[in-house]
């Protein structure tokens, strides 16, 4: 089983769900999750983990051309240079000559380089170093820029989406310059959403677990979710949302659930190098 594919504003397609890497170094996890089904691995230089992952893709069977590999630009090479620095650093311990997708992983608005940064990444695509090239954490007012000033707009926002944090503003944002909005932490990591009586009542319904109503929920509301998961197990359950449907009943039930509470960085203030 495979996810489905999503259209991005430059052509591309992308799976609806990836299979997050976050703090996972074992590149057999990643040649299991390729063998269960995923298509999508997302990576960052920040999480010292490309050569794992790189690994993972080279000893898995699946070809390449069937793989849709995300990596991220830290920090600390935000500007006209760095991007070029970066980004081939990471196709080197990736093993790969080009990435899928390549995102800022961050604004950083108090450095305020990121609309240079993302010209940066505009050339890189243009060299088919990155197919496709978009942002992580980025408010409405961080996009507007973008494309008012370089006239591209991103393929892919990358933004902490979950119950608690449903981010309607935001998805409006993305949605209203052809931006898909890929969720991290979909699943509400360090927190009991995944204990949720609603969750549990709806799943219950519909012969599923908590994650996978959560997973489909952001998979029915437009988003593209990354769960991360280093047990076989859930990381096929998670894969195994698109069997069901969640009605309308539930995802007025789910929309209830918002608190707004972040459990990541504030994209305002949060600064990562």
């Amino acid at each position: 089983m495979t996810a489905p594919l999503i259209d991005l504003n430059d052509g591309c397609r992308m799976p609806v769900l990836g299979f997050g890497t976050y703090s996972i170094d074992d590149p057999d996890t990643f040649v299991q999750a390729i063998d269960a089904g995923y298509r999508l691995l997302d990576t960052a230089t920040r999480y010292e983990n490309e050569s794992q992952v790189g690994r993972g893709i080279a000893e898995s069977p699946v070809a390449r051309d069937e793989l849709f590999v995300t990596t991220k630009l830290p920090g600390d090479a935000h500007g006209s240079r760095g991007p070029r620095r970066e980004l081939s650093a990471s196709l080197e311990r990736l093993g790969l000559d080009h990435v899928d997708l390549y995102l800022i992983h961050w604004p950083l608005p108090r450095i305020d380089r990121y609309v240079e940064t993302w010209q940066a990444l505009i050339a890189l695509r243009d060299e088919g170093l990155a197919t496709s090239i978009g942002v992580s954490n980025f408010l409405p007012e961080h996009l507007d820029r973008l494309v008012a000033e370089t006239g591209v707009a991103p393929a892919v926002n990358q933004v902490e989406l979950h119950p608690y944090l449903q981010q309607a503003e935001q998805r409006a944002a993305d949605e209203r310059h052809g931006i898909v909005t890929q969720s991290w932490t979909p699943l509400g990591r360090k927190s009991n959403l995944l204990d949720h009586p609603v969750l549990a009542e709806i799943g219950a319904r519909h012969g599923v677990t908590a994650a996978q109503v959560v997973l489909r929920w952001h998979t029915q509301i437009g988003a593209a979710p990354i769960p991360k998961s280093a047990t076989p197990e859930r990381f096929r359950s998670n894969l195994a949302i698109f069997s069901f449907e969640l009605g309308q009943d539930d995802l007025d039930r789910i929309a209830g659930l918002e608190t707004g509470h972040r459990i990541g960085g504030d994209p305002r203030t949060h600064e990562e190098f």
